[in-house]
């Protein structure tokens, strides 16, 4: 019985279970129906208010597009106003012109018909006057008894002359004109070209005295029986003159390089002491060698200083010896790299080429670094030295012609030379006292002055040039040459100059006429 209770009770169980379960599954369902329900409510809310969304973004969308669109009207139609009115103001510019057209075509027609009245007039005048000229010209022909082609000769001939005339005067005009430009031309490209190169106004010069510490060291110097002096004199060839000199002693020689060694060596030897005949050979090619070296770097900076490439190395080293030699004890290699910058500045000036120009000017003197050693003067030398060494023709021409007769085809020979010249004479340049400067000029000119027929004489250049105006009716062409020659000849032999002095003679005759 406990059994079967036991069953029925877990059959009871089972049953409410079951029972249960399909409560809990109604109730469960209905659950879902519910939350399907009030989620297919929500979704439906959603997508109503969604639609309003839409709608209402679809209404603000087409609102701003409108504005949008009302806005590109308003600017079309601006646009479109401001378009008729630039053609309303150009159709009122266009009507003014045509009305400015169609008055002028009324002026031009009066004006063409005025024209053509004149021109009537003036033809029937030109026929009178031609009338009238063929009459006197029958009355003339009548009283001359000369034939047309004669009294057209005649005409001819005097119209010639005057026109000959008339063309004279105006070249006499524009050659006067021309000249006074030209003149004014170079004097500005002169002072420019010296502005531009400012150089010290006093130059170096070499020294051929040498400081002795006591006058026990001349005795030293000399050696027994003279031995150590010859031994100097012999290595240096110089000569070394002891005097009473108190603590100096010179030395004497043509060469500057040879005086610059042996004034070097000397100076040596007395610090060192040792002066002996094998001490001095020793020192004096130590020396040597040292002057070679500094010779080259000389040459090398001025070189370097003005600018210039490719110099041949033997005229590198004839620059360096210019450093030694002077001119009216100014220093020849400062004066070339002066004349180096102040042609290169005229040539610019008037459109040359400045690299050419300072070639030539600091090489117009390279033929007095060797003119003790050659013959002939230093213009012919230094062509020669540059053609060698393979220079351009201007340059070379350059130091031939500097001192001669100038071409005009030869513009970097002419301004080498007025380069020089300002080198030369400016104030300053030379260590020459004004009396002696005024004495030299003066006496040049006395000696032109001595000769028959000289009217004026005028040193010129300090001193370098003499120009000599004589009488075109005491003198002939043959005599003044004549007379050119002696005047040279005679400042060869009553005066002493360092370099050469040019004598140009002018002979002119000339005729004054006045018109009363």
């Amino acid at each position: 019985m406990e059994i079967i209770a036991g069953l029925v009770g877990l059959a009871v169980g089972i049953v409410a279970a079951i029972l249960v379960v399909k409560l809990i599954d109604r109730s469960r369902g209905q659950d879902a129906q519910r939350q399907a329900a009030e989620i297919v409510a929500r979704g439906e809310r959603d997508a109503e208010n969604r639609k309003k969304e839409a709608e209402l973004e679809i209404k603000e969308r087409a609102l701003a597009a409108r504005t949008e669109g009302e806005k590109e009207l308003n600017k079309v139609r601006q646009e479109l106003h401001e378009r008729e009115r630039q053609l309303d103001k150009r159709q009122d510019s266009m009507e003014q012109q045509a009305e400015l057209v169609r008055k002028q075509e009324k002026m031009v027609e009066a004006s063409q018909r005025k024209l053509a009245e004149k021109t009537t007039e003036v033809t029937k005048r030109n026929e009178e006057l031609n009338r009238l000229v063929e009459v006197q010209r029958k009355s003339l022909h009548e009283i001359s008894g000369l034939s047309r082609d004669e009294a057209t000769s005649r005409l001819m001939g005097a119209l010639k002359q005057e026109l000959e005339r008339e063309a004279g005067l105006m070249v006499q005009k524009h050659e006067k004109h021309l000249q006074e430009t030209c003149q004014a031309k170079s004097r500005e490209v002169v002072i420019t070209a010296i502005q531009r190169y400012a150089a010290a106004h006093t130059a170096e010069t070499t020294t051929s005295t040498v400081d002795i510490p006591s006058d026990d060291m001349k005795g030293r110097i000399i050696g027994r029986d003279g031995r150590n002096i010859r031994a100097f004199e012999k290595a240096t060839g110089v000569d070394v003159i002891i005097d009473d000199t108190p603590g100096v002693v010179v030395v004497s020689g043509f060469d500057a390089v040879r005086r610059e060694v042996a004034r070097m060596s000397l100076a040596k030897l007395i610090a060192d002491g040792r002066i002996h005949p094998s001490r001095i050979e020793e020192v004096v090619g130590e020396t040597q060698k040292e002057m070679d070296a500094h010779i080259m770097k000389v040459g090398n900076e001025a070189a370097q200083e003005v600018g210039l490439q490719g110099v041949h190395e033997r005229i590198i080293q004839l620059l360096g010896r210019l450093h030694f030699r002077t001119s009216y004890s100014q220093n020849v290699l400062r004066h070339s790299v002066e004349v180096a910058f102040l042609t290169g500045n005229m040539a610019e000036e008037i459109g040359l080429d400045g690299n050419i120009a300072r070639r030539a000017g600091l090489l117009h003197d390279i033929g007095k670094a060797a003119d003790h050693e050659m013959e002939g003067g230093h213009p012919k030398i230094g062509a020669d030295l540059l053609k060698r060494a393979g220079e351009r023709e201007e340059v070379v021409h350059a130091a031939l012609g500097h001192h001669d007769d100038l071409r005009i085809d030869r513009p970097y020979t002419v301004l080498v030379a007025a380069a020089d010249a300002c080198s030369a004479s400016r104030p300053g340049a030379r260590r020459e006292t004004l009396e002696r400067y005024v004495k030299r000029l003066e006496e040049l000119e006395a000696v032109a002055n001595g000769f028959p027929g000289v009217q004026q004489a005028y040193a010129i250049q300090a001193g370098r040039e003499l120009r000599v105006i004589v009488s075109a009716q005491q003198t002939t062409d043959a005599t003044a040459e004549k007379m050119c020659r002696d005047i040279a000849k005679g400042i060869e032999e009553q005066l002493t100059y360092p370099g050469e002095i040019k004598v140009t003679l002018l002979r002119e005759s000339s005729f004054t006429e006045v018109a009363k």
